[in-house]
């Protein structure tokens, strides 16, 4: 079902008038709704996952989702935090799924050197670094501008939790990031 474009074009519509629309089967919402979502979910993705493809195999699904669970969603204002965490969902699937091969000492030794040298230029890079539930909450924090509450909610770590995975990914990524100055990492 699709709704007549409003005379002024999707631009003018509010999100939440869309998130009506779309819940109610209404897919040119539903489509606008991804056009002004996708890249936050592709760029929360890519820092998540260090593949662009895969983070973009990953949005797909998520807007999927997205589309055949609308219906379901509580409150149309929580539409944006509802689409990140189906994203999230998707990421801790995806990770919890594909065991971390183990590369080659050779392999070890040329990553070594080049994360070396890309850990002074770049901060996906350092992001690389940490562990995967401490990248997902540096990344909700700092990128997101999420709260320790919400990651804790979003998650579902306990908020003691989220907090120490915080504090320690601050300090490692210091440390990583030590040659650009505090400015760049809170």
């Amino acid at each position: 079902m699709t709704a007549a474009l409003p005379a002024d074009g999707w631009a003018a519509a509010s999100e939440i008038s869309m998130v009506l629309l779309a819940m109610n089967g209404d897919d040119a919402a539903y489509g606008e709704l991804v056009r002004r979502r996708q890249n936050a979910i592709r760029n929360l993705l890519r820092r998540l996952t260090r593949d662009t493809a895969l983070a973009d195999d990953l949005a797909q699904q998520t807007f999927v989702q997205g589309w055949q669970s609308i219906r379901g969603l509580k409150s149309p204002a929580a539409f944006a935090g509802w689409l990140r965490k189906l994203a999230v969902n998707f990421w801790l699937q995806h990770a919890r799924s594909s065991p971390q091969e183990l590369p080659l000492e050779e392999d070890l030794r040329v990553e070594h050197a080049t994360a070396a040298l890309s850990r002074q230029l770049d901060l996906d890079a350092a992001l690389a670094e940490l562990s995967r539930d401490v990248r997902l909450c540096i990344v909700l924090a700092y990128n997101e501008g999420m709260s320790h509450g919400e990651i804790s909610r979003l998650t579902s770590m306990p908020l003691g939790t989220v907090k120490s995975h915080i504090t320690r990914g601050s300090a490692r990524l210091r440390e990583l990031l030590h040659d650009y100055g505090d400015a760049h990492v809170r």
